[in-house]
């Protein structure tokens, strides 16, 4: 990984002290089966700064604030964070955007947040949960929100949720579910034309697209048997998603996503601090040494620059180098990760 990849990072999230606290009231004290890591603005740096990241766009991730029964409940904490990561975005100018939290599944009260987030934050878009207490992306009553979202040409961050059933012993949600979580999300917002009657709203599926690149043309021969669309069409709005490369960027998975997605359509993502930094350099390793220059800066940089203009138009100051000896302890860090990745790759003998 090099130092100056200059990376835009469009899948890392924050957990403010405030939302902790609101979550351990609620007696949440994990997401997706993993345990709540600690964050801080400066440890973001470090991370950042570790895998060659110039800008990151940040976000709340699972539960996001749908998991306060009360509406009011959820849109004032959709507030409060939006509002800190306003205050965070600010105060490290050029180093952090963010995707605005909404109150889901309350469609209108997620609209009249979206529009405060978009034209008074000037948020870079809103995360949306694939699944908020079961109500689906793509599911009736959505179209306040859509509209308010094609209105502004919003990009909507689609991160993945708990399904709504018991989750398997030994199998954390995490792990599996959060692919299928997202990818029905997809299946539904293309199965009920959101993409195609909200054309100006674009969408990033987290991790890949979790299953879509590898099952869209089965999912794409349902979807026009039950529609009677040509299933070029269907295959043509699930080629509409973009994708991140959060814990995706393996040989198996890198390649599959690529000969599906649009050029351009593909972005650099961590998921940190939820994937551990090593989880990280892993995967960022994998975009290193199994993509050629040109490809390797358009998903670093240039794919995320055409999506967010104004990253391409405030190149942020390269921050002040570190003393030697962290610059020596990063070059090992970095130089150990692309090692293991080589190490644990399947034998093709």
């Amino acid at each position: 990984m090099s130092p100056s990849a200059q990376r835009i990072d469009v899948h890392q999230h924050i957990v403010p002290a405030f939302y902790r606290d609101e979550l351990a009231r609620a007696g949440i004290a994990d997401a997706g089966g993993r345990p709540l890591p600690d964050w801080s603005a400066a440890s973001a740096l470090r991370l950042m700064d570790l895998l060659g990241t110039t800008t990151s766009i940040v976000s709340v991730s699972t539960p996001g604030a749908g998991f306060l029964a009360e509406p009011a409940d959820a849109a004032d904490l959709a507030r409060r964070l939006n509002d800190h990561c306003a205050a965070l975005a600010t105060h490290h100018a050029g180093r952090f955007g963010f995707f605005a939290t909404l109150p889901m599944p309350d469609s209108d009260a997620s609209a009249a947040e979206a529009a405060r987030a978009l034209d008074d934050l000037r948020a870079d878009g809103v995360t949306l949960l694939a699944n908020s207490r079961g109500t689906y992306l793509g599911a009736d009553g959505q179209d306040a929100l859509w509209q308010t979202l094609d209105d502004r040409g919003a990009v909507v961050f689609v991160h993945p949720a708990e399904l709504p059933a018991p989750p398997v012993d030994g199998i954390p949600p995490f792990a599996a579910d959060f692919l299928l979580d997202t990818t029905r999300a997809a299946y539904l917002l293309v199965r009920n034309g959101v993409p195609r009657r909200f054309p100006k709203v674009r969408f990033i599926l987290s991790h890949g697209g979790g299953f879509v690149p590898y099952s869209s043309h089965r999912m794409a021969l349902t979807i026009a048997n039950d529609t009677a669309r040509s299933p070029l069409d269907v295959l043509d709005d699930f080629r509409s998603f973009y994708f991140d490369t959060a814990l995706s960027s393996s040989p198996a998975a890198l390649p599959t996503l690529l000969a599906f997605a649009r050029p351009g359509h593909v972005l650099f993502g961590s998921d940190w601090p939820f994937a551990p930094t090593p989880a990280g350099q892993y995967f960022a390793s994998g975009l290193d040494d199994n993509l050629a220059r040109d490809a390797l800066d358009a998903v670093n940089r240039a794919n995320a620059e055409a999506l967010f203009p104004r990253l391409a138009a405030t190149f942020p100051a390269p921050p002040p180098g570190p003393p030697g000896s962290v610059r020596l302890r990063r070059a090992a860090q970095r130089t150990a990760a692309r090692l293991v990745f080589k190490l644990v790759q399947p034998s093709t003998e």
